[in-house]
């Protein structure tokens, strides 16, 4: 059974890329290679994070004691709850 790709697994893997290009001791084929590996992972990393962005939601208490759901918005800091 295949492993599903986890967000956390992807940037270590897109981590390690990254260090081994900027080493320089890639031959030219091997680095384009990792390179393309890299921009899959991080287009698959972008993707979940959008995905999750999505999904957060905050939880907001109104004067009557009312708890509601609030989307979560880019507009909003720590300071607004």
């Amino acid at each position: 059974m295949a492993k599903k790709k986890t967000f956390e697994d992807s940037m270590t893997q897109l981590e390690k890329i990254v260090e081994d290009l900027e080493t320089g001791d890639l031959a030219l084929e091997a680095a384009i290679k990792k390179f393309e590996e890299g921009v899959k992972l991080s287009k698959f990393c972008f993707g979940k994070l959008d995905e999750t962005e999505k999904k957060v939601s905050l939880l907001t208490q109104d004067s009557n004691d009312h708890i509601y759901e609030k989307p979560f918005s880019e507009n909003d800091t720590h300071e607004d709850r």
